[in-house]
């Protein structure tokens, strides 16, 4: 059996735990579909938005954006089957955010090498004097 139960905006973004202008905004941008209007020219959402907006909500949490998932459901709506486009983007998403994870890595160990240098720095410093930690960072390069 079809559910045909149809909600007010209101009531969607109840469910899906969001503000009515974000249930607009998705709408705006082709994540919601079969959106009808009624007599008095207001919207009314078949129920399956909700767990659509919470889709897109866990899903761009994990990095796809709006647009691509706007795209991902037009295909879906045009009888393709864009699974394995989903699938290779995560994969290229996860080696994006591996290699984000390598270069913040190498930059705390920088950070650590650094502060360990300016803390010497400083405690070498006579007190009421600049110990120019900043522009520490550019004496290895210039020498």
């Amino acid at each position: 059996m079809v559910n045909t139960e149809s909600l007010r905006i209101s009531e969607i973004a109840q469910r899906a735990s969001v503000s009515v202008d974000t249930v607009r905004y998705y709408e705006r941008k082709g994540l919601l579909r079969d959106v009808i209007r009624n007599q008095a020219g207001h919207r009314r959402f078949p129920s399956s938005a909700a767990d659509r907006i919470l889709v897109i909500r866990r899903a761009t949490a994990l990095g796809f954006t709006l647009d691509e998932l706007a795209r991902v459901f037009q295909r879906r709506a045009a009888g393709q089957v864009p699974c394995g486009h989903v699938l290779q983007s995560a994969k290229q998403k996860l080696a994006a955010l591996e290699q984000h994870i390598a270069e913040l890595q190498s930059l705390r160990e920088t950070l650590v090498d650094v502060i360990a240098k300016w803390e010497q720095q400083y405690q070498q410093t006579p007190h009421g004097s600049l110990a120019l930690l900043l522009e520490s960072l550019i004496r290895k390069e210039q020498s």
